[in-house]
């Protein structure tokens, strides 16, 4: 059974189609990528899946659940999470902060415990603050645990984004345009760190990017979309030779 299945997934804005029949299957362990000019619904597919937007027509399954329907919160509980193109981080807390944060939904104490800080609530805080600062420490920032998110430079912050993407234990993650902003130095280290967090937590990827070195040379698979549409879907190499491809990149008969 696949982790995630998108069949015949269409969606409107008003009388917009932003995207038009898509279908995905993704099985567990996949590092997919889907790539397409600016306005070719990428996003809107990440949207969809998350629980952002309401598909207008069909279904997307993820582990025998069907997602439409569902909120955010529901969705990043059943095990999906995903970052942005534009960091989102709470950017006048703390590194650590913004991680405790993400394990809220993991906590085990009510709404009393946590006004008068009786009960379970001393004992879980502290566990989500050790737990944050382990993971922190995966990911080399923990010791710039008290810095304000805002301070840190644009790499730890993209870093700091994914670390509180995995503190809400996805088996999905959805990356939407790491490596933007980035020099081609921190693009072949992004390159490995995508690689490692995949295997060092036994996830699923789905990658939006538009960095073609780095989604050519990470993606197991890639899918195209061109104006909400499906024009091409494959293996990296075949992706790059594909005439639809270059035409929707480069435009018709591959010339700018």
């Amino acid at each position: 059974m696949p982790l995630l299945e998108a069949k015949n997934v269409t969606h409107y804005f008003g009388g917009l189609c932003a995207v038009s029949d898509f279908n995905l299957t993704l099985e567990s362990g996949e590092l997919v990528g889907v790539i397409g000019p600016n306005g070719a619904g990428k996003t809107t597919i990440f949207n969809l899946i998350t629980g952002v937007y309401k598909a207008s027509q069909g279904s997307i399954i993820f582990n025998d659940k069907e997602l439409v329907g569902k909120k955010s919160n529901q969705i990043i509980e059943m095990g999906i999470a995903r970052t942005f193109q534009n960091i989102r981080l709470w950017q006048d807390l703390s590194v650590l902060d913004n991680i405790r944060i993400a394990y809220f939904s993991q906590t085990n104490y009510g709404s009393l415990e946590a006004l008068l800080h009786i009960g379970r609530y001393k004992a879980e805080e502290r566990r989500i603050t050790d737990q944050s600062m382990d993971l922190l420490k995966v990911f080399n920032l923990d010791g710039l645990a008290d810095e304000n998110a805002k301070n840190l430079p644009y790499g730890s912050q993209r870093r700091l984004e994914i670390a509180r993407a995995l503190a809400t234990n996805p088996h999905l993650l959805l990356l939407d345009e790491p490596a933007a902003g980035m020099n081609p130095n921190e693009i072949n280290e992004l390159m490995d760190f995508i690689r490692w967090i995949r295997s060092e937590f036994k996830l699923t990827i789905l990658l939006i990017e538009h960095q073609m070195r780095l989604v050519m040379g990470i993606s197991e698979r890639l899918k195209v979309l061109d104006f909400g549409a499906t024009i091409a879907e494959g293996l990296p190499a075949e992706i790059q030779n594909n005439p639809k491809v270059l035409e929707a990149y480069l435009g018709v008969g591959g010339e700018e």
